[in-house]
């Protein structure tokens, strides 16, 4: 029986679906603008601050594939709920966290229902509609994930201003209440594969790297490079990549099948996701930072700032996909946004300046939300296109898995070469002070949690915020350069990847 959105319970469903969709988006871009607020409230070390971001992406990069397979051995309704009610506790969790260690393990939690509302809303959505109908309730989820990526810093800034972090959190739980309220809507699971079996160990395994690889990242920052610590995180993470790769080679049910990495345009296509990591989604979670600290604007005025990296994911894919449908090269329109995520990134360290006009600064944003825009609308249906039907389910979820573990693992190396950078330069405009090892260490904290405010409580230098946010502004610089190059050279992968004889898009 086809169903349509036209019928009451198709809409109603469609809403609860959308409606949680928009929440977790929402909750990504919107939480990065409360850190410098949560650090001065909970005086939180960095390393713990940063797992208020690290924590959420780690577990919904590492459990998007589990969620989706366990719906098809328990049902997609009943995995649908448990995520949203997970991830509504600890949004309640969240925002009466008593210190940022508890913060951290609920935002985990959140991660973890983040990646069940996502697999298995888009599982729901498959089974309810068919034909245009189907077409149009994808179109309206991603549309939905884009508004709540567009307008989530500049909802949560408002909240910020008008009440505290806190309550952002609190908002969320509200919003997925009533999802779970109207969860009538969602239809009783027909069937369900009870022959099911999850590859349970490489999932572990798979976990276990992506957790040592970020620690290594974020502890890099505090304990050195070169430490013993530190290296030997970066060495377990590599021998249990390694141990996954044997271990997924040898199994019937593989998490991730690697004989998909021998179709070079595939490997190429995947592979534009993870610039977008590099260059959009960290800027998307630590600028707002850069905003209120260096440039000092206000929450809900960094938020609106924040919309110029944003709306172009909002209308991009659709200009890309009509595009493509009018007889355009979808390779031309990839490699467009290639170059787009380069200018962004090379334009935005020659524009970024503290009194900077805000109109400049939103020109480097624009470009690189175009680039995520444009490539956002093609690359999953070029890369499952360009493989064996057969394997177009694993296809998917390495495509996703790739996409949400470079996203998790930039976002960590950002915050950690700040760190760095900023280690090694506040010490000495600090030494005035005469601070103990103690007090030194929160200074450091607070400014590269974006911060600069909580170091001029105790001072009354006149010179010291001038001082701060010229030493932000380089760290900020030299990790935008680092990326820059980052970006560059994946580019080149890339082209070179898909300028093959064998490359058949566009």
């Amino acid at each position: 029986m086809s169903h349509t959105t036209s019928q009451p319970g198709s809409r109603l469903l469609l809403f609860v679906i959308l409606l949680a969709v928009f929440v977790v988006p929402g909750s990504i871009s919107g939480t990065a603008i409360a850190l410098p607020f949560i650090s001065a409230d909970m005086n939180a070390s960095l390393s713990a601050l940063q797992w208020v971001v690290n924590a959420f992406n780690l577990t919904f990069a590492c459990f998007t594939l589990f969620w989706g397979t366990l719906a098809d051995a328990c049902g997609r309704k009943k995995a649908f709920l448990s995520g949203t009610a997970i991830y509504a506790v600890a949004s309640v969790m969240s925002a009466l966290s008593p210190g940022t260690l508890y913060l951290d393990i609920a935002r985990a939690l959140a991660g973890i229902g983040g990646a069940a509302i996502f697999s298995c809303g888009s599982a729901i959505l498959i089974a309810q509609f068919e034909g245009s109908q189907r077409t149009q309730a994808f179109a309206l989820f991603g549309t939905t994930a884009g508004i709540g990526i567009t307008f989530g810093p500049t909802i949560s800034g408002f909240i910020l201003d008008l009440i505290n972090w806190r309550a952002i959190f609190a908002v969320h739980a509200i919003a997925l209440a009533v999802v779970l309220i109207l969860a009538k809507a969602i239809p009783g699971d027909i069937a369900t594969d009870k022959r099911f079996r999850f590859d349970i160990a490489g999932t572990m395994l798979f976990i276990a790297a992506l957790l040592l690889f970020m620690l290594a990242m974020v502890q890099g920052a505090q304990w050195g490079w070169t430490d013993i610590r530190t290296l030997s995180l970066l060495a377990l993470a590599a021998v249990i990549t390694i141990g996954f790769y044997l271990y997924e080679n040898r199994i019937d049910n593989p998490m991730l099948n690697f004989n998909l990495l021998k179709n070079r345009t595939f490997v190429g296509l995947i592979l534009i996701p993870v610039v977008a990591s590099v260059i959009f989604v960290t800027l998307l979670t630590y600028y707002p930072s850069y905003l209120t600290g260096v440039i000092q604007l206000t929450p809900s005025k960094a938020g609106l700032m924040m919309i110029a990296l944003t709306l172009p994911v909002l209308f991009c894919p659709v200009i890309a996909g009509r595009l493509v449908s009018g007889g355009a090269s979808a390779r031309l329109i990839l490699y467009i946004s290639l170059a787009a995520f380069i200018a962004g990134g090379i334009t935005l360290t020659l524009f970024s300046q503290p009194g900077r006009e805000l109109w400049l600064l939103a020109i480097p944003l624009l470009l690189i939300g175009t680039g995520m825009g444009l490539s956002a609308g093609l690359v999953d249906g070029l890369a499952l296109g360009c493989v064996d039907p057969v394997q177009a389910g694993m296809a998917a979820g390495l495509l996703n898995t790739l996409r949400l573990g470079s996203e998790a693992l930039a976002v960590a190396l950002y915050a950690s070469l700040l760190t760095s950078h900023l280690t090694g330069s506040l010490p000495g405009i600090f030494m005035q002070f005469s601070l103990s090892t103690n007090q030194l260490t929160e200074w450091i904290n607070a400014v590269a949690s974006g911060n600069l405010t909580a170091p001029l409580k105790h001072a009354s230098d006149s010179n010291l915020l001038t001082l701060m946010i010229a030493q932000y502004h380089a760290a900020f610089i030299y990790v935008v350069d680092i990326l820059n190059i980052m970006t560059v050279v994946l580019s080149l992968c890339i082209l070179r990847l898909l300028m093959n004889k064998r490359a058949t898009i566009g």
